[in-house]
């Protein structure tokens, strides 16, 4: 009984920290005016949870802990992340637009077909931004290398992606029956979760230590 309690504490530090990463994210949004803050933000919530991630001997984060290390990945992501983020984001509206073109248009069976064919590409799209930005603030290399690098862990690591896809789904469930979750933790939960499969299932140098539950010193600090 005393060991579930000690697991019920950490399960609730993890609460904390998604809701501080999210409060962060949108004051950080805020301080770069949405259009330079965007995507830096972003990094700072992979790299806030990369960071947490391999901190085994001691994950049991404080409030302050939490903020700085995203003030700090922010701050140095500023123009590096607008570099890797806007061309990204651009090449996913394109998709986007030629999925509703594509279904909003009666083309007989070829549309049906190029419909599907669209459909089969902004989903391995999707799954390639989600892994890109996990790549991104691991490696400290060329968008392009990391751009290509995502690519292949998509295809390459199909485990993986499928549990991030599948991750991803229940959390849209999640927020569409309890919408209060989307506003308390907003982009912060599908940021955590995709860090976590890929942490577990990507086999990512430089995150491949697995270890997932609470250290003992966690549970001495929290005694």
């Amino acid at each position: 009984m005393h060991r579930f309690a000690r697991g019920y504490e950490y399960f609730c530090r993890i609460i904390l920290m998604l809701m501080v990463v999210q409060v962060a994210f949108i004051a950080h949004l805020l301080l770069g005016v949405v259009v330079v803050g965007l995507f830096p933000s972003i990094a700072a919530s992979y790299a806030t949870y990369r960071t947490w991630l391999l901190q085994v001997d001691d994950r049991s984060w404080t409030i302050t802990q939490t903020w700085t290390t995203f003030h700090r990945a922010w701050k140095a992501e500023l123009k590096r992340a607008n570099i890797f983020g806007w061309p990204q984001f651009l090449i996913w509206l394109l998709l986007v637009w030629n999925y509703y073109l594509l279904n909003w248009n009666d083309m007989g069976r070829l549309g049906i077909a190029l419909s599907g064919v669209s459909l089969l590409v902004n989903v391995l799209y999707g799954l390639f931004m989600m892994v890109s930005w996990a790549v991104y603030v691991n490696f400290d290399e060329s968008p392009w290398w990391v751009a290509r690098t995502s690519m292949q862990m998509v295809i390459a690591r199909p485990f993986c992606s499928f549990m991030v896809a599948v991750l991803f789904v229940v959390t849209v469930w999640l927020y569409t029956t309890w919408t209060g979750l989307m506003v308390a933790l907003g982009l912060s939960v599908p940021i955590f979760l995709t860090m976590m499969a890929i942490y577990s299932f990507g086999r990512l140098p430089g995150m491949d230590v697995h270890v997932l539950e609470p250290m003992e010193k966690d549970l001495k600090k929290s005694s």
